[in-house]
């Protein structure tokens, strides 16, 4: 009888221990799923736009002037990769080095950025073009084939013969201003963006003409 008492009591043990631990591993799963992200809501995108982003890129990321990159049309992935690169991460300074950015991606929850996002991807770009037609030329010759003698590869094996890009990797160029994309190229060539190391050793490789040449050939295509 003690022996079957003992018994009982060692199976009830191991039965409320599996249960115990059964109820940890939901825990700690529900938490997982709770830490993670939510599918994209773009209306809650707009809204965030409206409020935050307004002031330089528009609302519909159609940005007014080149000082300010336009969004519209963006890849959503790639969009949210670089607010996060805006900010400090593990005490590290940010990737890419913007005080203004850094100051209002800090204010976004990765959900915020996922919607925000979702809100400029759905938006249209608005047509860019070519402004110096005697650089056309070298900077199709560039976009199309690279420099050759610099190692620098073609822009479009990355970004796409018309500059549409690729989700998270690369970013759609089509239509954006020249002296934004300039200024991006400029700042890997100096070391001052640092969240691309294939961008920091291709622009390197060029020349001031060269990046002004491409930059605003990129600007026209469609």
């Amino acid at each position: 009888m003690n022996r079957l008492c003992k018994s009982l009591k060692v199976h009830e043990f191991w039965a409320v221990a599996g249960f115990a631990a059964g109820l940890s591993m939901m825990s700690a799963s529900a938490l997982a799923d709770a830490a993670k992200p939510n599918a994209a809501n773009a209306a809650h995108g707009q809204a965030i736009a409206a409020q935050v982003c307004v002031a330089c890129h528009a609302a519909d990321g159609n940005s007014p002037a080149a000082t300010y990159p336009k969004l519209a049309g963006q890849h959503a992935d790639y969009l949210v990769k670089q607010l996060a690169d805006f900010k400090s991460q593990g005490g590290k300074p940010p990737a890419r080095s913007n005080p203004i950015m850094s100051g209002l991606a800090a204010t976004l929850s990765d959900q915020d950025a996922i919607d925000v996002a979702a809100w400029f991807a759905s938006q249209t770009t608005k047509p860019g073009y070519a402004r110096d037609a005697k650089t056309v030329p070298l900077g199709q010759r560039i976009w199309r084939g690279g420099i050759a003698e610099k190692g620098v590869p073609a822009c479009a094996a990355c970004h796409g013969p018309t500059g549409q890009g690729i989700p998270v990797q690369y970013p759609r160029l089509s239509g954006q201003w020249a002296d934004y994309v300039a200024a991006q190229l400029n700042a890997f060539q100096q070391g001052t963006r640092n969240n691309s190391e294939p961008m920091r050793q291709i622009a390197r490789r060029m020349s001031d003409d060269e990046i002004k040449a491409v930059a605003d050939y990129a600007a026209g295509l469609h």
